[in-house]
């Protein structure tokens, strides 16, 4: 997909973050939009500023966990606009701890919010893209699924999220293969940033009071809590950076974004072990300040 102005462009999570920033670079290329985002209130504020600009703009609460929210979106989409060419399943919520510490709600929420959401999406909207094609012969569209670099690597303490960001991986690679199959107009993209400055640490502030945790915090779960507000705060790379990178990857038709390939080199690490039959690879291995803080929080404190 090179021609953007004019297009519509589905983003989720779009209220804030990466999805903001997608939001207003396909503004500035000249696209209609639609933004969904459980958070009312940012949504609203998001939505005026992209309206005072000039963009035409639907802007839909909307979560992503719940398939029927996911196809309302769809539906309002093509009511308003006609058609849809561009969809970033974007919205992610994180969380970390002991995986053996993580409650059963906890599971929920972030596999609810990063997998099936992105599962509703490319379920949803994959089959409206192909009607699109099919009333236009000279459509082309793109989807691209937000993971993350702990989609390829497994650090400790970040299993939820770990698992959930694997999956979309996986499920990103099937989408390019299925969609080259049918040799649909539609090109995939998975997206995995490594630590950028986003609002993701402080994800809690959408949990839904029915998936609020049985169980009190755990001390892993507040070490992780802090070592990932430290990374990322810390990250160079800015949001605006990563939707410029994954704008120029659609252009290019590139599977795989990166925000920090130097991260692929842990990667390459890991595939190395799996390949070799080795035990894995320390994810950490060139950053082991972040080890050295989760051990230090769960050591045991003497009376």
């Amino acid at each position: 997909m090179k021609d953007f102005h004019g297009k519509v462009a589905v983003i989720t999570g779009a209220a804030s973050g990466l999805g903001r920033e997608f939001a207003s670079t396909a503004a500035g290329l000249g696209m209609k939009l639609v933004l969904a985002d459980v958070q009312a209130k940012a949504l609203e504020g998001a939505a005026e500023e992209l309206l005072d600009g000039g963009a035409e703009v639907l802007a839909m609460v909307c979560d992503v966990s719940k398939g029927a929210h996911v196809q309302e979106l769809a539906d309002s989409a093509i009511a308003r606009f006609g058609s849809v060419h561009l969809v970033f399943n974007n919205a992610g919520v994180g969380s970390g701890g002991l995986v053996w510490e993580n409650s059963e709600q906890d599971w929920e929420w972030v596999l609810g919010v990063n997998l099936w959401g992105v599962i509703h999406g490319v379920r949803v909207f994959t089959r409206v893209m192909l009607e699109c094609a099919a009333r236009d012969p000279d459509y082309a569209g793109h989807i691209v699924n937000t993971a993350s670099m702990a989609g390829l690597l497994a650090p400790p303490a970040m299993g939820v999220y770990n698992v959930s960001k694997h999956a979309v991986v996986a499920l990103t690679e099937t989408l390019y293969h299925d969609l080259a199959l049918v040799e649909a107009p539609i090109g995939a993209s998975v997206l995995c940033p490594y630590f950028v400055p986003t609002g993701i640490a402080r994800s809690h502030r959408t949990r839904p009071d029915d998936l609020a945790s049985e169980e009190g915090i755990t001390a892993s779960q507040m070490a992780a809590q802090a070592m990932t507000e430290k990374a990322v705060q810390s990250g160079k790379v800015t949001a605006g950076d990563v939707a410029r990178i994954t704008f120029d990857a659609i252009r290019d038709g590139r599977f795989y974004i990166y925000s920090h390939p130097q991260a692929l080199r842990t990667a390459e690490e890991r595939f190395a072990a799996i390949v070799q039959g080795k035990q894995p690879a320390d994810p950490y291995a060139a950053t082991p300040e972040l080890t050295g803080m989760l051990k230090a929080a769960l050591k045991p404190r003497r009376a």
